[in-house]
């Protein structure tokens, strides 16, 4: 009896708390990332992976949700509501996380983050079948602004995170183009533009600088605690994550190579990790270059490196993670370009579409109508963006029909399974 008195007690309490917050004015003077926190402990279970199955299906992308994801959805209503508070907030998104004690830091709200994204997807659509416009605005501009909080301790991963989120959301408007209202169009992209400024790669140097500095602490502290023994200082150092993060990528002779070049020493490995230094202000204003320009020097700083006896220059984890998240970020450019010249050709027609330039080109993106099997289902935009993975495009749908591929080289092109 006592038992079910305290669950009837916790269950009202949560059912309070979700009144007071769906009544209250948000707070915006808390750092948002507590909200975020609480918002990742409260993901439900509900979804299956047959569910996610099922709506990355091609009968899933053709049909209405089942009447069965009207509880799915419900059972995320209190995390929405805690990510929606958290995109309110006025001041800085602080995580407390950083790079001092090691370069393989674990980030699990990254995984989270992006989550929630896939869960915003789920609900939106749900919302446009059930002409709930609104709710779909506000969860889809929560999951934007939380993609864009998420990299606000400006790492790498935190900046592809970011985008990949973006583009989550992007393609949502793009695939069910023509189940939002005029209006609804309108407050997305004034709420995309409202957001929290996206963090660049460039804005991510500075950290990986310290993952620099760490992996200099970490030599030095290994030649001080053993002296005289080089086998020691090399075996400590490849068990410090250093090494194992750059195998995880992939370079799985990545040891083998820092061992020939230090000659098995401490202070051999210390003179390759210094030899490093000279790199960073160099990729700081690579990367904060427009895309033809830094296709440029992008491929002046590969042949420099090519050269290099030193595997920590030519290593994934400095230089070639920075050149896959920069294509990332100018897709996300590229696409929040597309969007707005697509809602902008809905309000205003022909001359709306022109009014947007491509940030890539020199004046507005391609538009040609999209036929699928002899239907006119949209319209297409393409970028006159020619750098690696070229063409930029995106599918707005306009009519529902049989699936096909929105985004990327392959947009257009039939979903057969």
């Amino acid at each position: 009896m006592k038992t079910t008195k305290i669950t009837c007690l916790s269950l009202l309490f949560l059912t309070g708390t979700m009144l007071v917050l769906g009544a209250e004015p948000y707070r915006t003077d808390i750092n948002p990332a507590l909200a975020y926190y609480r918002a990742f402990l409260m993901q439900p279970e509900s979804m299956s992976q047959a569910d996610w199955d099922y709506l990355a299906s091609k009968k899933g992308k053709e049909q209405k949700l089942p009447e069965r994801f009207g509880a799915i959805v419900a059972s995320y209503d209190y995390q929405f509501e805690l990510v929606r508070q958290a995109g309110h907030a006025t001041v800085p998104c602080v995580w407390g996380t950083d790079l001092y004690l090691s370069p393989n830091v674990a980030l699990p709200h990254l995984g989270r983050a992006k989550a929630v994204a896939r869960a915003a997807q789920v609900r939106v659509v749900w919302d446009l079948q059930h002409d709930q416009q609104d709710d779909a605005r506000d969860d889809m501009l929560a999951a934007f602004v939380l993609g864009r909080n998420i990299a606000s301790h400006e790492f790498l991963i935190g900046a592809l995170v970011q985008d990949a989120i973006e583009s989550i959301n992007y393609g949502t408007v793009a695939e069910h183009f023509g189940e939002f209202s005029p209006e609804t169009l309108k407050q997305l992209v004034d709420g995309f533009d409202a957001a929290p400024a996206r963090h660049r790669v460039a804005d991510c140097m500075p950290s990986e600088h310290g993952i620099y500095d760490w992996l200099l602490r970490a030599i030095q502290e290994l030649q001080k605690a053993y002296p005289n023994d080089d086998a020691k200082v090399m075996a400590g150092f490849r068990e410090s994550g250093y090494a194992a993060v750059v195998e995880f990528t992939g370079d799985t002779n990545f040891w083998q190579q820092i061992t020939a070049a230090s000659g098995g020493t401490g202070e051999g490995l210390l003179k390759l990790a210094r030899e490093m230094e000279p790199l960073f202000p160099r990729l700081t204003r690579i990367m904060a270059l427009p895309q033809p320009e830094y296709e440029v020097q992008l491929k002046q700083l590969l042949a420099d490196t090519r050269e290099s006896k030193n595997p920590f220059l030519t290593d994934y984890l400095i230089l070639w993670r920075q050149i896959h998240f920069r294509l990332a970020e100018f897709k996300a450019q590229a696409q929040l370009g597309m969007v707005h010249a697509a809602v902008e050709y809905k309000l205003h027609g022909e001359a709306g579409l022109k009014s947007v330039m491509d940030p890539f080109g020199n004046g507005p993106f391609g538009f040609q109508r999209f036929v699928f099997k002899g239907v006119d289902r949209g319209f297409e935009l393409k970028s006159a963006y020619a750098g690696a993975e070229a063409p930029f495009v995106m599918i707005f749908v306009e009519k529902q029909g049989p699936a096909f591929q929105i985004i990327g080289p392959d947009a257009g092109k039939a979903i057969d399974k």
